[in-house]
């Protein structure tokens, strides 16, 4: 068996499962790209001394982050709400009495969060790799520059615009395999008294509700309050407060400091209390999460075979990221879903990754419901159920997976 090198602290680390053949997440394509679409093995370790779940290969970050990326955080009305919400109490309390603060976001998309601190009239920059969604972030009123976040690029942001106040990165810092340098560019770029506050999908929550599709290309990490916790700590800086969200299906808001510098909630003792309870260092843990990825997979093959059999139509409901790993390790193909149904425009009248299931415009699913639909943005379930009244008023069903396999 191989042996890998955690990318964290540099621990031995082997893999514990594959996911098999994998495409890029987000890379929706044409017919003819289909002979040179790009696979590779999405292998997954846990190291059992820092705690940090990690992809063994990751594809190369311009291959999934340019011109074409097809994620855009504001079409969603309860992510754009969640970004409000953050952003004003960003203002209200963390930047709240300091003179002409400095918010720095990366990955900062179509401008869903910073938006808000440009309208309240607050220094702002975001630094977002993509350069059509940085595009949309400028439409915005966002001051943005289209890049990566590193080591360097910190140090041209203090040349420019001086120390940032607060430091923040939302669904972004698991992106990113690299963190040594970004840890390295935001004790840079941060005044001492300065925090980072980011979020991203919690590891505790995909281990207790099996949401394994939150494991594709883009998340090269799963966090967990210790893990982060022992990353900065190399880096003299400490997790002073940790906040669950509900967004993605579950994820952790964290806030760094300098170490010393706030004190520590109880909220953070607490959740790290929690993570020892649920042995997370321990491999036991994830030989019981590989158990139940298999089962779940068979669970949902098995609901689709025989619906497939009974002459049932099924549609998959949002081409999200996270299908993407769904649809490739169970083996799904048109005989199980007849398309996707998405708003997305960029993504309409592609297919998917992988298995290339065609993927079409909303309007195609109101036009002839089907009987059973496959809910791939279950993050989003309740929007989406207040939205679908009549699709269910006519009988129509969900089709679930997390946390288990089920129709509804």
């Amino acid at each position: 068996m191989k042996t890998n090198i955690c990318l964290a602290c540099d621990a031995p680390v082997s893999s514990f499962m594959s996911f098999g053949p994998q495409p890029l997440a987000n890379g929706f394509l044409t017919p003819d790209q289909f002979d040179r679409e790009y696979f590779f093995e999405m292998k997954v370790a846990s190291c059992a001394k820092c705690g940090m779940f990690q992809l063994l290969e990751q594809p190369d970050r311009e291959q999934m982050f340019n011109q074409n990326y097809a994620f855009f955080s504001g079409t969603s009305r309860g992510m754009a709400m969640h970004f409000e919400q953050l952003a004003n109490d960003v203002m209200q309390h963390v930047l709240k009495g300091t003179n002409d603060p400095l918010a720095v976001e990366i990955g900062c998309n179509d401008g869903i969060m910073l938006k808000h601190f440009a309208k309240a009239g607050v220094r702002h920059l975001g630094v977002e790799p993509s350069a059509n969604v940085a595009a949309v972030a400028k439409s915005n009123g966002v001051n943005v520059v289209s890049r990566f976040f590193d080591e360097a690029c910190a140090e041209d942001i203090i040349r420019q615009y001086g120390q940032a106040d607060v430091f923040l990165a939302a669904n972004v810092m698991c992106h990113i395999p690299y963190m040594h340098s970004i840890i390295k560019g935001i004790q840079k770029l941060l005044k001492p008294e300065g925090v980072v506050i980011f979020e991203d999908p919690y590891l505790g929550d995909v281990l207790e509700f099996t949401s394994y599709d939150q494991v594709y290309d883009e998340h090269v990490f799963l966090f967990s309050v210790t893990s982060v916790n022992n990353l900065f700590a190399k880096y003299g800086m400490e997790v002073y407060d940790a906040q669950p969200q509900e967004t993605h299906g579950g994820s952790m808001r964290y806030f760094i400091c300098r170490r010393g510098r706030r004190p520590m909630t109880k909220a953070v003792l607490a959740q790290m209390d929690k993570e020892k309870a649920w042995n997370i260092l321990s491999p036991a843990t994830y030989e019981r999460f590989r158990r139940n990825c298999e089962k779940s997979r068979d669970d949902l093959k098995s609901i689709l075979e025989n619906l497939r059999k009974k002459g049932k139509r099924v549609i998959g409901y949002a081409a999200t990221s996270k299908s993407t790993t769904i649809i490739n390790y169970c083996g799904l193909t048109t005989d199980h879903i007849e398309f996707i149904s998405d708003t997305t425009p960029i993504k309409q009248g592609k297919f998917s990754p992988g298995k290339h299931i065609p993927v079409k415009a909303y309007e195609e699913f109101q036009k002839k419901y089907p009987d059973y639909a496959l809910l791939f943005a279950y993050n989003h379930s309740k929007e989406i159920m207040a939205k679908e009244k009549d699709f269910m008023g006519r009988g129509g069903q969900w089709i679930m997976y997390v946390p288990q396999v089920k129709i509804q």
